[in-house]
């Protein structure tokens, strides 16, 4: 697929953002292209609303995955483009709409130049929540087609267009969502004596909280504990009766999550009695950390530096979460930072990456995935 071809279906993907399990246009527009190519080199089965594409080698020994996760987020959009959001409230905010772009160059590329080895694209959804990676690996397809070594890569707004970072081992922390409840008395704000005030709680919960990780856990591992948002009461002059707090914990470390829980737990208890409530704690969606294969990812930096225009960097692990940590707990592999130089962040309604950067990645996974692909091992 030529540049102008790429850059239109990012446009296209960009206008119709879709929150997990829900990507039906998304799923439907993928599959449009994909049956454009010709039929004897492509094989494709849908999982729920996600795709499974595999490019048929010429003699296959192995087979090479390749994931783009393919949902939005719940994020108004504020950018200049002119092919803004065409649904209200929701905007691919994290680069998605890229991630599958360079997935379908990628692929539109092996369908044209055939290599030795299977490459199996996996386009996931959900993985912004509640997470898609886990049981979309566990279906029978995956099981039918499970890749030998397994591939991803996420944009970096920080990074300028031509740059590339990861780092073998830790990438990507665990992460866990984390929903509270608390229920307790309302009533008139007059009669406070007669009511168990559960905004007071919650305060006092969110307080607590903040202690885990400065008195729970080994000052040289890293954790973190964020509540987004709080929700409770009615009006003014009604003591809240119900309070809700969410939020996300981040650990660098299995050992550290146990820990992190189990002391928000403790601390939960304790609220339940010191304010007479009832409290329940839902941890949402878990996802398990990023652990770059070492010497698969050495190999990658390597074969970058050496055989590709872009500039490879060392980087140091992010507290950031991706499910594919799932895939990379049971098959080889690794996921890498793609520079595509954005003022804006992650998740911020005015993310624009720069196009460019689409094809600097497919040119470079074309290359690595030929090379993979064509080894006798």
């Amino acid at each position: 697929m030529i540049k102008e071809q790429l850059n239109q279906i990012r446009r296209d993907l960009h206008r119709i953002p879709e929150i997990g399990f829900q990507e039906f246009k998304t799923q439907q527009y993928l599959l449009g292209v994909l049956r454009q190519l010709p039929e004897e080199r492509i094989e494709i089965k849908t999982w729920k609303t996600g795709i499974f594409a595999l490019v048929k080698g010429t003699n296959p020994t192995k087979i090479i995955g390749y994931r783009a996760d393919i949902d939005g987020l719940p994020i108004t959009e504020e950018t200049n483009y002119d092919f803004q959001s065409e649904h209200p409230g929701y905007m691919h905010a994290c680069g998605h709409d890229f991630h599958m772009t360079i997935a379908l160059g990628i692929l539109g590329h092996f369908v044209e130049h055939p290599v030795q080895d299977d490459i199996l694209f996996l386009f996931q959804p959900a993985e912004e929540g509640p997470g898609g990676a886990e049981p979309m690996l566990n279906s029978d397809i995956a099981k039918q087609w499970k890749p030998d070594i397994i591939t991803a890569l996420h944009i970096s707004p920080e990074l300028p267009v031509g740059t590339i970072a990861t780092k073998p081992g830790l990438l990507f922390a665990n992460t866990s969502e984390l929903f509270i409840d608390l229920k307790g008395k309302g009533g008139h704000a007059a009669y406070p004596h007669t009511t168990n005030d559960m905004v007071v709680a919650a305060c006092s919960l969110i307080t607590q909280l903040q202690t885990v990780v400065a008195r729970n856990v080994d000052p040289l591992d890293s954790a973190v504990i964020t509540i987004g948002k709080i929700t409770g009461g009615t009006v003014q002059n009604i003591i809240a009766e119900n309070a809700r707090l969410e939020g996300t914990i981040r650990t660098l470390s299995v050992q550290s999550m146990d820990k992190v829980k189990e002391r928000i737990e403790a601390l939960v208890k304790g609220v339940e009695i010191g304010y007479s409530c009832k409290a329940t704690i839902d941890y949402g969606s878990m996802y398990h950390q990023v652990f770059n294969e070492e010497v698969l990812t050495a190999e990658f930096m390597e074969f970058a530096a050496a055989n590709t225009s872009v500039t490879v960097q060392e980087c140091k692990e992010a507290m950031t979460g991706e499910d594919f940590g799932y895939m990379v707990d049971q098959i080889p592999g690794f996921m890498f930072w793609l520079g595509v130089e954005s003022s804006f962040g992650l998740h911020h309604a005015k993310l624009e990456p720069s196009e460019d950067a689409i094809h600097v990645a497919v040119d470079l996974m074309t290359k690595y995935i030929t090379f993979k692909a064509n080894q006798n091992n």
